[in-house]
């Protein structure tokens, strides 16, 4: 094609509407064509070819391009390595310019620098945009200009800097407080007579990326406006739903992180908070790169973790004798899901009652987690492990009956998921609470001095 024109590359932003990177290509001098790439790289290292992840992404993306198809345009969707692609790409079209949206994962970083110094030779610039989270790297800093390893005045800091986006906003443009935001939300609709008005291109299969169905439903990208009202009140109790289940969505993007934050400043801010801790492990990631694989506090390399694969099978499958534990595994394994305050009991009693070590944990979500987010993940579990940011000293360990007792009383939830419990098939303790306690106790505060 001899025609110059703007490639936008679709990665994790799954969606037309409020999409940063989109927004500034179709402004630009060029018709823009839409691209999503199937990265080998990413792919070939999934262990399990119905991995439902890649289903939510392929089914997003026909959804993408039919919305595409009736502005004329259509979405170019390749498979293989991105460097590949690209030099392939840049053979078949005259690309003047290359926009997309910032992603904050190693891997990610690396793969940009690659594509960043190919498109280089050729002149082309590459515009990335913020567009995965409200606050990046270096926009939320102390006082000192230092990164927060500390979440309560991280989120002090953080709730200030939107306060005063939000103040400078109005008063620039004077728009209403909830339909503006702290930076101009993105009319993409607006602009879309400006994508490359193109015939029809064909979108690989499932099958023609390697993976199949998995049988899993996802949840909507939508909630009920009660579910944000009440969630500082229901959100603890995974017997109800009480929690917005929108993981997946802002994993890969097909919602916009702005929206729900407008939403949550509006009506709940419990849930706000939520989103400030997504920002939080973020920041986190990019200032300390080596949480990918090592603890926080370096002192906690000297723990001496347990060799027990059987232990870890069974918790993986859900059969400790601990039925809100079990309850969790199972629906992890039956539906890539499971509730936030379950995800903490049963990383804590991998660590503190098992002494595994919490990257197996780490590693075993990442692969089952619809939502999974390697920032999240990676604080979650060195959170509950007690060698992440948290202020907390290591001897929080929680007691899977009292959490119970607190979360699901009536055992809704863990009925649900362990039906022969209270039966004599459910398996017995695979260890006694007040031991398992005392053993982590012990462990930690000899390898920590």
């Amino acid at each position: 094609m001899s025609q110059p024109i703007s490639v936008f590359w679709f990665r994790r932003d799954l969606r037309l509407d409020d999409n940063a990177g989109l927004y500034h290509a179709l402004r630009g001098p060029h018709p823009v064509l839409p691209l999503f790439i199937f990265d080998r790289k990413i792919l070939d290292d999934l262990p399990e070819k119905n991995d439902p992840r890649v289903e939510f992404i392929h089914q997003t993306l026909n959804l993408l391009n039919n919305k595409l198809l009736e502005s004329g345009c259509s979405l170019l969707v390749r498979n293989g390595n991105p460097e590949e692609v690209w030099r392939d790409i840049l053979q078949e079209y005259e690309v003047a310019a290359v926009y997309t949206n910032r992603d904050y994962e190693p891997y990610a970083l690396e793969r940009d620098g690659l594509v960043r110094g190919l498109l280089a030779e050729r002149n082309i610039p590459f515009h990335t945009f913020k567009d995965h989270v409200i606050f990046e790297k270096n926009e939320v800093l102390k006082d000192d200009g230092g990164p927060y390893t500390v979440f309560t005045p991280y989120s002090r800091k953080w709730r200030a800097a939107l306060q005063s986006r939000v103040i400078k906003t109005l008063n620039e443009r004077g728009d209403d407080e909830w339909t503006s935001f702290y930076v101009t939300s993105y009319p993409t609709a607006r602009y879309f007579s400006n994508l490359l008005k193109i015939n029809r291109l064909s979108i690989p299969t499932l099958a023609d990326t390697g993976f199949g169905p998995s049988g899993f439903d996802f949840p909507p990208a939508s909630i009920s406006r009660s579910v944000i009202l009440q969630y500082d009140k229901t959100r603890d109790f995974p017997g109800i739903p009480g929690t917005s289940r929108l993981g997946i969505h802002f994993r890969f993007g097909t919602i916009s992180i702005r929206e729900k934050a407008r939403h949550a400043m509006r009506l709940n801010d419990t849930y706000l908070n939520e989103l400030i801790w997504r920002d939080f492990y973020s920041q986190i990631l990019a200032h300390f790169p080596q949480v990918v694989n090592k603890p926080f506090k370096a002192a906690y390399e000297r723990i001496p973790w347990r060799d027990a694969p059987k232990d870890f099978e069974r918790w993986c499958e859900g059969n400790t004798g601990y039925p809100i534990v079990d309850a969790g595994m199972r629906e992890l394994n039956a539906t890539g899901f499971m509730h936030n305050r379950v995800r903490m009991i049963t990383a804590s009693f991998l660590t503190k009652h098992l002494l595994l070590d919490w990257r197996l944990g780490e590693a075993y979500f990442a692969q089952k987690l619809l939502d999974y987010e390697l920032a999240s993940n990676s604080g979650g579990w060195q959170w509950a492990a007690g060698c992440g940011t948290d202020a907390a000293p290591y001897f929080r360990i929680f007691n899977p009956s009292e959490q119970t007792k607190k979360f699901d009383p009536e055992y809704k939830y863990i009925r649900k998921w362990v039906p022969e419990f209270g039966t004599s098939a459910y398996p017995k303790p695979i260890v006694e609470h007040v031991f398992a306690r005392q053993r982590c106790l012990e462990t930690y505060k000899k390898a920590l001095g």
